[in-house]
Protein backbone atom coordinates (compact mmCIF):
# COMPACT_ATOMS: atom_id res chain seq x y z
CA UNK A 1 0.00 0.00 0.00
CA UNK A 2 1.31 3.73 -0.95
CA UNK A 3 0.52 6.99 1.25
CA UNK A 4 -1.79 8.13 -2.00
CA UNK A 5 -4.12 5.10 -0.54
CA UNK A 6 -4.68 6.32 3.14
CA UNK A 7 -8.10 7.79 2.91
CA UNK A 8 -9.67 6.60 5.90
CA UNK A 9 -8.42 6.86 9.07
CA UNK A 10 -9.98 4.98 12.63
CA UNK A 11 -8.89 6.77 16.05
CA UNK A 12 -9.80 4.19 18.53
CA UNK A 13 -10.56 5.72 22.03
CA UNK A 14 -12.13 9.00 22.34
CA UNK A 15 -10.11 10.31 25.42
CA UNK A 16 -7.83 13.33 26.23
CA UNK A 17 -5.73 11.89 23.36
CA UNK A 18 -7.75 10.15 20.88
CA UNK A 19 -10.13 13.04 20.52
CA UNK A 20 -7.92 15.48 19.18
CA UNK A 21 -5.63 13.15 16.96
CA UNK A 22 -9.10 12.30 15.51
CA UNK A 23 -9.88 16.13 15.02
CA UNK A 24 -6.29 16.34 13.37
CA UNK A 25 -6.79 13.83 11.35
CA UNK A 26 -10.38 15.40 9.84
CA UNK A 27 -8.57 18.94 9.34
CA UNK A 28 -5.54 17.01 7.21
CA UNK A 29 -8.50 15.71 4.79
CA UNK A 30 -8.94 12.11 6.09
CA UNK A 31 -12.65 10.74 6.55
CA UNK A 32 -12.15 9.75 10.18
CA UNK A 33 -13.54 7.59 12.43
CA UNK A 34 -13.53 7.53 16.49
CA UNK A 35 -15.07 4.82 17.96
CA UNK A 36 -15.04 4.14 21.57
CA UNK A 37 -17.05 1.58 23.94
CA UNK A 38 -18.45 4.67 25.39
CA UNK A 39 -21.69 6.70 24.19
CA UNK A 40 -20.80 9.08 26.80
CA UNK A 41 -17.46 9.56 25.98
CA UNK A 42 -17.92 9.94 22.31
CA UNK A 43 -20.83 13.06 23.46
CA UNK A 44 -17.96 14.78 25.48
CA UNK A 45 -14.86 14.44 22.60
CA UNK A 46 -17.62 15.70 20.14
CA UNK A 47 -18.47 18.76 22.75
CA UNK A 48 -14.82 19.34 23.69
CA UNK A 49 -13.88 19.91 20.26
CA UNK A 50 -16.52 22.01 19.16
CA UNK A 51 -15.37 24.29 22.06
CA UNK A 52 -11.76 24.43 20.70
CA UNK A 53 -12.50 24.86 17.53
CA UNK A 54 -14.88 27.53 18.20
CA UNK A 55 -11.83 29.42 19.83
CA UNK A 56 -9.31 28.55 16.58
CA UNK A 57 -12.17 30.04 14.79
CA UNK A 58 -12.54 33.13 17.05
CA UNK A 59 -8.21 33.16 16.87
CA UNK A 60 -8.30 33.43 12.72
CA UNK A 61 -6.30 29.55 13.13
CA UNK A 62 -9.09 27.92 10.72
CA UNK A 63 -12.10 29.45 8.93
CA UNK A 64 -15.14 28.57 9.31
CA UNK A 65 -15.56 27.24 6.23
CA UNK A 66 -12.58 25.04 6.88
CA UNK A 67 -13.84 23.34 10.68
CA UNK A 68 -17.07 22.92 9.38
CA UNK A 69 -15.91 20.77 6.57
CA UNK A 70 -13.52 18.91 9.01
CA UNK A 71 -16.45 18.29 11.29
CA UNK A 72 -18.34 16.42 7.80
CA UNK A 73 -15.12 14.24 7.62
CA UNK A 74 -15.77 12.60 10.94
CA UNK A 75 -18.12 10.76 12.48
CA UNK A 76 -18.17 8.97 15.78
CA UNK A 77 -19.44 5.06 16.58
CA UNK A 78 -19.53 2.86 19.28
CA UNK A 79 -19.09 -0.37 17.33
CA UNK A 80 -15.52 -1.55 16.28
CA UNK A 81 -16.37 -3.12 13.66
CA UNK A 82 -18.33 -0.20 11.91
CA UNK A 83 -15.29 2.16 12.72
CA UNK A 84 -12.52 0.15 10.74
CA UNK A 85 -14.77 -1.80 7.83
CA UNK A 86 -13.58 1.07 5.59
CA UNK A 87 -10.21 2.21 6.87
CA UNK A 88 -7.08 2.45 5.65
CA UNK A 89 -4.99 3.25 8.67
CA UNK A 90 -5.48 2.98 12.76
CA UNK A 91 -4.37 4.77 15.48
CA UNK A 92 -5.22 3.48 18.73
CA UNK A 93 -5.50 5.64 21.91
CA UNK A 94 -6.65 3.75 24.76
CA UNK A 95 -5.33 3.42 28.32
CA UNK A 96 -1.72 2.54 28.79
CA UNK A 97 -2.15 -1.09 29.90
CA UNK A 98 -0.60 -3.61 27.66
CA UNK A 99 -3.57 -6.10 27.91
CA UNK A 100 -6.10 -3.65 26.84
CA UNK A 101 -3.93 -2.94 24.00
CA UNK A 102 -3.16 -6.70 22.70
CA UNK A 103 -7.05 -7.17 23.00
CA UNK A 104 -7.89 -4.16 20.64
CA UNK A 105 -4.85 -5.31 18.26
CA UNK A 106 -5.77 -8.50 18.09
CA UNK A 107 -9.67 -7.69 17.08
CA UNK A 108 -7.85 -4.95 15.03
CA UNK A 109 -6.28 -7.68 12.91
CA UNK A 110 -9.31 -9.88 12.65
CA UNK A 111 -11.46 -6.94 11.35
CA UNK A 112 -9.57 -4.83 9.23
CA UNK A 113 -8.57 -5.66 5.22
CA UNK A 114 -4.53 -6.99 5.05
CA UNK A 115 -3.23 -3.82 3.53
CA UNK A 116 -4.53 -1.66 6.82
CA UNK A 117 -1.59 -0.16 9.02
CA UNK A 118 -1.94 -0.67 12.69
CA UNK A 119 -0.85 2.66 14.74
CA UNK A 120 -0.16 2.75 18.43
CA UNK A 121 -0.37 6.23 20.42
CA UNK A 122 1.41 4.92 23.26
CA UNK A 123 3.91 6.83 24.88
CA UNK A 124 5.75 4.01 26.53
CA UNK A 125 4.90 0.69 25.16
CA UNK A 126 6.77 -1.01 22.67
CA UNK A 127 5.03 -2.01 19.37
CA UNK A 128 6.45 -5.34 19.26
CA UNK A 129 4.95 -6.00 22.47
CA UNK A 130 1.09 -5.77 20.40
CA UNK A 131 2.22 -6.70 16.99
CA UNK A 132 2.50 -10.30 18.25
CA UNK A 133 -0.98 -11.03 18.58
CA UNK A 134 -1.52 -10.19 14.97
CA UNK A 135 -0.78 -11.69 11.66
CA UNK A 136 0.76 -8.30 10.72
CA UNK A 137 3.85 -7.75 12.23
CA UNK A 138 5.58 -5.71 9.19
CA UNK A 139 2.40 -3.31 9.23
CA UNK A 140 2.31 -2.77 13.10
CA UNK A 141 4.01 0.61 14.04
CA UNK A 142 4.03 3.88 17.09
CA UNK A 143 2.72 6.55 16.31
CA UNK A 144 3.10 8.85 19.87
CA UNK A 145 1.81 12.08 19.61
CA UNK A 146 2.04 14.55 22.16
CA UNK A 147 -0.57 16.37 24.96
CA UNK A 148 -2.36 17.95 23.91
CA UNK A 149 -2.01 17.08 20.22
CA UNK A 150 -3.50 19.96 18.67
CA UNK A 151 -1.18 22.22 20.33
CA UNK A 152 2.15 19.76 20.27
CA UNK A 153 3.79 20.07 16.60
CA UNK A 154 5.56 16.48 17.25
CA UNK A 155 4.90 12.53 16.48
CA UNK A 156 7.23 10.31 16.82
CA UNK A 157 7.42 7.09 14.54
CA UNK A 158 9.41 4.13 16.21
CA UNK A 159 9.47 0.85 14.24
CA UNK A 160 10.11 -2.60 15.87
CA UNK A 161 12.09 -5.12 14.15
CA UNK A 162 9.52 -6.62 12.31
CA UNK A 163 8.15 -2.92 10.94
CA UNK A 164 8.13 -2.49 7.37
CA UNK A 165 9.94 0.40 6.02
CA UNK A 166 7.02 0.96 4.01
CA UNK A 167 5.04 1.09 7.05
CA UNK A 168 7.27 4.01 8.89
CA UNK A 169 7.66 5.60 5.89
CA UNK A 170 3.78 5.76 5.51
CA UNK A 171 3.40 6.56 8.85
CA UNK A 172 5.80 9.36 8.34
CA UNK A 173 3.84 11.10 5.42
CA UNK A 174 0.41 10.63 7.04
CA UNK A 175 2.31 12.46 10.47
CA UNK A 176 3.20 15.23 7.89
CA UNK A 177 -0.37 15.47 6.16
CA UNK A 178 -1.87 16.05 9.83
CA UNK A 179 0.74 18.99 9.89
CA UNK A 180 2.89 17.25 12.62
CA UNK A 181 6.80 17.00 12.56
CA UNK A 182 7.35 13.10 12.58
CA UNK A 183 10.72 11.89 13.98
CA UNK A 184 11.33 7.98 13.00
CA UNK A 185 13.16 6.16 15.66
CA UNK A 186 14.51 3.00 13.58
CA UNK A 187 14.86 0.88 16.61
CA UNK A 188 12.34 0.47 19.82
CA UNK A 189 12.93 0.80 23.25
CA UNK A 190 10.35 1.68 26.05
CA UNK A 191 9.47 5.21 26.61
CA UNK A 192 11.19 6.00 23.25
CA UNK A 193 13.16 9.59 23.23
CA UNK A 194 11.01 12.46 24.67
CA UNK A 195 9.48 10.38 27.28
CA UNK A 196 12.90 8.26 28.69
CA UNK A 197 14.01 11.98 29.48
CA UNK A 198 11.43 13.43 30.92
CA UNK A 199 11.27 10.37 33.04
CA UNK A 200 14.64 11.00 34.11
CA UNK A 201 13.45 14.05 35.23
CA UNK A 202 10.38 13.62 36.48
CA UNK A 203 11.60 10.33 38.31
CA UNK A 204 14.65 12.79 40.48
CA UNK A 205 11.39 15.29 41.01
CA UNK A 206 9.75 12.63 42.80
CA UNK A 207 12.38 11.37 44.69
CA UNK A 208 13.55 14.78 46.00
CA UNK A 209 9.72 15.35 46.75
CA UNK A 210 9.15 12.07 48.43
CA UNK A 211 12.62 12.22 50.45
CA UNK A 212 11.84 15.92 51.84
CA UNK A 213 14.06 17.94 50.33
CA UNK A 214 11.66 20.66 49.10
CA UNK A 215 7.89 20.53 48.77
CA UNK A 216 6.43 20.12 44.87
CA UNK A 217 5.65 23.60 44.62
CA UNK A 218 9.30 24.50 45.07
CA UNK A 219 10.61 21.69 42.51
CA UNK A 220 8.09 23.27 40.02
CA UNK A 221 9.50 26.62 40.60
CA UNK A 222 12.97 25.75 40.26
CA UNK A 223 12.61 24.01 36.80
CA UNK A 224 10.63 26.62 35.80
CA UNK A 225 13.10 29.67 36.60
CA UNK A 226 16.21 27.66 37.06
CA UNK A 227 16.03 25.93 34.14
CA UNK A 228 13.44 27.91 32.04
CA UNK A 229 11.25 24.69 32.01
CA UNK A 230 7.58 25.97 30.66
CA UNK A 231 6.26 23.70 33.68
CA UNK A 232 7.45 22.07 36.39
CA UNK A 233 6.99 18.26 36.25
CA UNK A 234 4.29 17.90 38.93
CA UNK A 235 2.39 20.46 36.95
CA UNK A 236 3.12 18.76 33.64
CA UNK A 237 1.93 15.15 35.36
CA UNK A 238 -1.60 16.75 36.41
CA UNK A 239 -1.56 18.34 32.83
CA UNK A 240 -1.02 14.79 31.06
CA UNK A 241 -2.85 13.23 33.58
CA UNK A 242 -1.55 11.14 36.88
CA UNK A 243 -3.26 7.88 36.11
CA UNK A 244 -1.54 8.32 32.54
CA UNK A 245 2.40 8.11 34.13
CA UNK A 246 1.28 5.80 36.80
CA UNK A 247 0.19 2.95 34.38
CA UNK A 248 3.51 4.43 32.23
CA UNK A 249 5.09 3.67 35.33
CA UNK A 250 3.71 0.41 36.21
CA UNK A 251 4.25 -1.02 32.67
CA UNK A 252 7.86 -0.19 32.97
CA UNK A 253 8.37 -1.62 35.91
CA UNK A 254 7.26 -4.94 34.74
CA UNK A 255 9.36 -5.16 31.80
CA UNK A 256 12.41 -3.94 34.12
CA UNK A 257 11.40 -5.31 37.59
CA UNK A 258 14.26 -2.30 38.82
CA UNK A 259 12.87 -0.55 41.94
CA UNK A 260 13.59 2.55 40.48
CA UNK A 261 10.57 2.08 37.93
CA UNK A 262 8.36 1.16 40.49
CA UNK A 263 5.57 4.37 40.78
CA UNK A 264 6.23 5.81 44.25
CA UNK A 265 3.40 5.10 47.23
CA UNK A 266 2.55 9.15 46.95
CA UNK A 267 1.44 8.87 43.38
CA UNK A 268 -0.17 5.25 43.99
CA UNK A 269 -2.54 6.85 46.47
CA UNK A 270 -3.82 10.17 44.14
CA UNK A 271 -4.90 7.47 41.36
CA UNK A 272 -6.62 5.64 44.63
CA UNK A 273 -8.08 8.75 45.46
CA UNK A 274 -9.12 10.06 41.64
CA UNK A 275 -6.89 13.04 42.16
CA UNK A 276 -5.21 12.80 38.77
CA UNK A 277 -4.73 15.88 37.66
CA UNK A 278 -6.69 18.96 35.23
CA UNK A 279 -8.59 16.35 33.87
CA UNK A 280 -10.63 15.98 37.47
CA UNK A 281 -10.32 19.39 38.93
CA UNK A 282 -7.33 18.51 41.56
CA UNK A 283 -3.93 16.80 41.31
CA UNK A 284 -1.29 17.95 43.22
CA UNK A 285 -2.80 21.14 42.01
CA UNK A 286 -6.48 22.54 42.84
CA UNK A 287 -7.82 23.76 39.14
CA UNK A 288 -11.37 25.09 38.18
CA UNK A 289 -13.29 23.31 35.64
CA UNK A 290 -12.11 24.14 32.09
CA UNK A 291 -11.83 22.63 28.74
CA UNK A 292 -8.08 22.30 27.40
CA UNK A 293 -7.13 25.54 25.18
CA UNK A 294 -6.60 25.32 21.54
Amino acid sequence: MGFEQVQHITVIGAGQMGHQIAMLSAIGGYETVIQDISEESLQKAEMKLRGIMSKWEEKGKLSKEAIEAAFGRLSFTTSLEEAVKETDFVIEAVVEKLDIKRDIFKKLDELTQPHVILASNSSTIVNSLIAEVTNRPDKVVNMHFFFPPLVMDCVEVVKSENTSDETAEITMKVSEKLNRTAVLLEKEISGFIANRILGALQREAMYLYENGYASFEDIDIICRKALKHPIGPFELMDLSGIDVGYFVMQQRYKETGDPYDKPPRFIEEKVEKGELGRKTGKGFYTYEKEGVKG
